[in-house]
């Protein structure tokens, strides 16, 4: 079982910035794809960026240039989403995801951290 905590989120103005922090903890064999994902009220899911096992990267047209994900440098199974230039249209509950991978069948997703941009 895997087990993912985001924190990090919070509330900040215009032009802020935040950075995130997905922890995964638990019996984990194998790296596997990581995902941000962000969700606003009323509306749907979406992807935000993601990092593959070879530590390529991708991220929405809406948060490129803003935002830079990574792996924990300690701890590969980890990873953080630095959030810049922050704006109101950022706000949202930002979810971190594991996907399945060789190790592990299964996909998890984390509870979730709220970051709010407003003046």
């Amino acid at each position: 079982q895997v087990k993912l905590v985001e924190s990090g989120g919070g509330s900040v103005q215009p032009g802020g910035s935040l950075r995130l922090f997905c922890g995964a903890s638990g019996y984990i064999a194998c790296r596997a794809d990581m995902s941000w994902y962000r969700q606003a009220p009323g509306k749907e899911r979406e992807f935000v960026s993601s990092i593959d096992i070879d530590d390529g990267i991708k991220y929405a047209d809406s948060v490129k240039g803003r935002f830079t994900m990574s792996r924990e440098d300690s701890d590969k199974h980890s990873v953080v989403l630095q959030m810049n230039n922050l704006n109101p249209n950022d706000t949202a509950m930002y979810y971190c995801k594991r996907s399945r991978s060789w190790c592990n069948s299964l996909e998890y997703w984390g509870q979730g951290t709220q970051v709010t941009v407003s003046k």
